[in-house]
């Protein structure tokens, strides 16, 4: 079983920044990918973020390009997204997500879930 616990969310200034973590035990055995996805009220919850736990290729959603980066440590079975220049819209709880083999931008196809953290920049 995978557990995924997220940590890091908080309020923010607009152009400030965050680092989000997810620690999660047994990904590397259950999927190849984890993915952060975000969510206002109202709407679907979005791909912002994929790493490859094989090789470190990581993959963007455009809005975040440039200023959103995933990354990993393996040795503490962890993934991060940090955050930098924060903007109004990018308030939202975010999700880290896994147990994937293959890739893919669509929430559905992710079995593992943590608890969502709530950003909101003001």
């Amino acid at each position: 079983h995978v557990q995924l616990v997220e940590s890091g969310g908080g309020s923010v200034q607009a152009g400030g920044s965050l680092r989000l973590s997810c620690k999660d035990l047994r990904y590397t055995r259950n999927g190849n990918y984890v993915a952060w996805f975000r969510q206002t009220p109202g709407k679907e919850r979005d791909g912002i973020a994929i790493i490859d736990l094989r090789t470190g290729d990581t993959y963007y959603a455009d809005y975040v390009k440039g200023r959103f980066t995933i990354s990993r440590d393996k040795a503490k079975n962890t993934v991060f997204l940090q955050m930098n220049k924060l903007q109004l819209d990018d308030t939202a709880i975010y999700f880290c997500a896994g147990g994937i083999t293959y890739f893919s931008w669509l929430a559905g196809n992710y079995e593992y879930w943590d608890q969502g953290t709530q950003v909101t920049v003001s």
